[in-house]
């Protein structure tokens, strides 16, 4: 298998491209890099392009070494032939590939495997064959043996057709062809599991064809199932699956012929039928995942990167009831200056003294902004602040409703604690959502991409996929905007091409120990920053002029 030419084909892109890439990838360099620094070379594929072709590489090298444990396997097995082995060659996804070695797996025991112990496979390929003339009855008379168990012409015959129904069920022609059958006509149905109230009533009586459902459809429809609100069954074209597989095997006016109707009835509804069903639906949700992660992605990125509020001393106001809401200061450099907690809400209400309170923090601080949460009483909280301003006329004060999605999290996190280890939890929370309208990129990265609250169904997808993913949009984000190495956090240079959390904390605390970097090269001096990863992150590392003071 020509894995460039296939990428190249899939991405449409030149192979050479593709080659490169590959090159770059196989030496070590990161996506980013590649992408910014190896133009040239790759003829400027971006970063998600670059990102797209690293998954069907994987995947496809994968699919290559499951090939050779393949082939090596049937070949052990002395059944390897030169047709299978083509066959094995040219399959171009995982699930073809395991169609075509299920004939040959070591099985569990099955009434095909007990029906061979017993010696009726002899008699099972007389049936097949559909040749012999001799009355099948007076052939399996034969194949009776008391001491196998096998006590009557019908046990020896219907031990015959347990055989032949495991070997429809293996081939791998007729499963290709019955899923192709089914993706074309089949509908995922959904019932209700019990009748009561849910969000899931739309789907209390729904069907639609798997062609054309969207992919949030299939999710929801999975999370109702998973929860026990619905039964989901796939409708498939069984009387064309049935008249498919009769025409394929059975040769017309034999004495064979209702015996293998009634063993290819058996073989469809009691092993193909279930493990199809098991395998289209299993594709649905992957395709449905793909789907909700790539625009979770795309929504993480653009949250990602809002433009920072620089220059400006914010109040971070995380709204609340009857606990109070939670205040802190937060300089233009994102220190924290103060915090406290006030009542303005119910039941309490302590509107004057919360006014007071804050009005004393503005002075003494100079502050600017209000970073409102978006929480539980936000929207008393954005109109007690809204009055709060208009009784300071002589001060330009702004005010913003800031996503709060994932600050809890943040605030109970290891790093939190690592961070403000003598701040309340409560308080790390208003903390956050300041931080991150001053600067969205280095506060968001420190909470679980999943918990930052832009995707629907980020619970119900496959999370190493999810993480995969929001790790790569994370790296795109931090590095097409570059990082300023004496003010960023480890969270936020752990993001950066060539840097992982330990040499994060290490540039952190090289520059605890002597003060500001004055040129990048002084990132060699760092430990663990090896010259291989000062070329991957250098370009995307930033050293900003800073008055020095008089």
């Amino acid at each position: 298998m020509d894995i460039t030419k296939i990428i190249a084909n899939e991405l449409n892109v030149q192979e050479k491209q593709v080659d490169s890439a590959i090159s770059l990838i196989d030496q070590g360099n990161t996506i980013p890099f590649i992408a910014r620094y190896r133009k040239e070379a790759t003829g400027g594929l971006s970063d998600e392009i670059l990102r797209n072709l690293g998954e069907r590489l994987n995947y496809l090298r994968n699919l290559n070494t499951r090939k050779d444990e393949i082939i090596r396997l049937i070949d052990e097995q002395g059944k390897l032939t030169e047709e299978l082995s083509k066959s094995i060659e040219e399959a171009v996804t995982l699930a073809e590939l395991e169609d075509l070695y299920r004939p040959y797996k070591q099985k569990k025991k099955t009434r095909a495997t007990i029906a061979k112990a017993k010696g009726l496979e002899p008699l099972a390929m007389i049936i097949w064959e559909q040749e012999e003339k001799k009355d099948i009855y007076e052939i399996a008379k034969e194949y009776v043996n008391e001491e196998k168990e096998v006590k009557t012409v019908e046990d020896a015959i219907s031990g015959a057709q347990d055989i032949i129904a495991e070997m429809i069920s293996d081939d791998a022609s007729y499963r290709k062809k019955i899923k192709s059958f089914c993706f074309r006509e089949a509908t995922l149905s959904s019932k209700a599991a019990k009748e009561e109230k849910s969000p899931y009533e739309m789907y209390y009586d729904y069907s639609e064809p798997i062609l054309h459902i969207p992919s949030h459809r299939v999710l929801a429809m999975n999370r109702g199932e998973a929860e026990e609100f619905l039964k989901v069954k796939l409708e498939k074209p069984e009387e064309k699956i049935l008249s498919f597989l009769k025409y394929k095997i059975i040769k017309p006016k034999t004495q064979f012929e209702p015996l293998l109707e009634a063993t290819i009835e058996d073989s469809y509804k009691r092993l193909i039928e279930p493990s199809i069903e098991r395998e289209i639906r299993t594709d649905l949700t992957e395709k449905a995942e793909e789907k909700a992660i790539k625009v979770f992605g795309q929504n993480a990125k653009q949250l990602l990167l809002q433009p920072p509020i620089k220059g400006m001393t914010v109040i971070g106001f995380d709204p609340a009831y009857r606990t109070g809401c939670k205040i802190a200061v937060i300089d233009d450099t994102g220190k924290l200056l103060d915090y406290t907690t006030i009542y303005p809400t119910e039941p309490q209400n302590d509107v004057e003294g919360s006014k007071k309170k804050l009005k004393e923090l503005i002075n003494k601080y100079d502050v600017n902004m209000f970073a409102i949460g978006n929480g539980t009483a936000s929207r008393e909280s954005e109109q007690f602040i809204s009055d709060l301003i208009k009784e300071i006329p002589d001060k330009t004060i702004y005010y913003a409703i800031v996503s709060e999605a994932g600050a809890s999290v943040y605030s109970a996190s290891k790093l939190a604690t690592e961070e403000y280890p003598d701040i309340n939890v409560s308080i790390r929370g208003a903390i956050s959502i300041a931080r991150r309208l001053q600067d969205p990129l280095a506060e968001l990265v420190k909470i679980d991409p999943k918990s930052i609250g832009v995707g629907q169904y980020q619970h119900d997808v496959d999370q190493k996929k999810l993480a995969e993913s929001l790790t790569g949009v994370v790296e795109d984000a931090v590095n097409s905007v570059g990082v300023d190495v004496n003010t960023a956090t480890p969270s936020l240079l752990s993001y950066v091409s060539g840097i992982n959390n330990t040499i994060a904390k290490n540039i952190v605390k090289y520059r605890d120990e002597n003060g500001a970097l004055k040129q990048r090269k002084e990132l060699l001096k760092v430990p663990k920053l090896g010259k291989a990863a000062f070329e991957q992150c250098a370009g995307f590392l930033r050293i900003l002029r800073r008055r020095q003071s008089s």
